[in-house]
């Protein structure tokens, strides 16, 4: 075992014990820059993981931030509004224009969830963005209890007990504008 090395004399263990230093270094060295690698590798799929979930979030919030009220997209868009307000000779209230803002809320969260969410919520966004562009008017409840059961996972907290009855949840309802309605801080949209 001890072949390789030469006792002879001071000089060759002096030159024996630099030379298993020198390895020694190396062989640290290779480690250090292997472990910071995989370090830097770490850190960066951890703020991936951070992002994703602060987009899932934030989507979960839009789609499923109200209990009450009306809990489906509206998918008219304002133009369609404001024909059907004339056509019916009624004034354009901002009640369309709150319509208009939930809609376009839910198409930007359901394009995050198509970017970033697991296959079942992708399926269950599409479904929803295709409703939207066909007309049909979406309720986002199931897509609501899939991010909300990925979110919880992904932050390690326990799922919701089965024997718990959520109500169905819809999208987050915008603060009136202006000076009309409370402000912008009142209603569902103040959370």
């Amino acid at each position: 075992m001890m072949r390789g090395f030469d006792f002879s004399s001071w000089e060759s263990i002096v030159t024996t014990i630099i030379g298993l230093a020198l390895i020694t270094l190396i062989g640290m060295g290779i480690r250090l820059v292997m472990m910071f690698t995989i370090q830097q590798r770490q850190q960066r799929q951890n703020r991936q993981i951070n992002e994703r979930l602060k987009v899932l979030i934030a989507a979960y919030k839009v789609l499923g931030g109200a209990f009450t009220g009306d809990l489906g997209v509206d998918p008219r868009h304002l133009r369609d509004l404001r024909r059907q307000a004339e056509k019916e000779g009624v004034p354009f209230e901002d009640r369309h224009e709150r319509a208009r803002r939930v809609r376009d809320a839910v198409e930007t969260a359901l394009s995050d969830i198509i970017l970033l969410g697991t296959d079942e919520q992708v399926r269950l966004a599409q479904q929803a963005a295709t409703d939207l562009v066909a007309g049909r008017v979406v309720h986002t409840d199931a897509l609501v209890v899939s991010l909300r059961d990925f979110i919880r996972k992904a932050l390690d907290l326990s799922p919701i007990p089965s024997h718990l009855a959520i109500p169905p949840q819809g999208p987050l309802r915008p603060a009136a504008s202006g000076g009309r309605g409370g402000g912008g801080a009142g209603g569902a949209g103040g959370r």
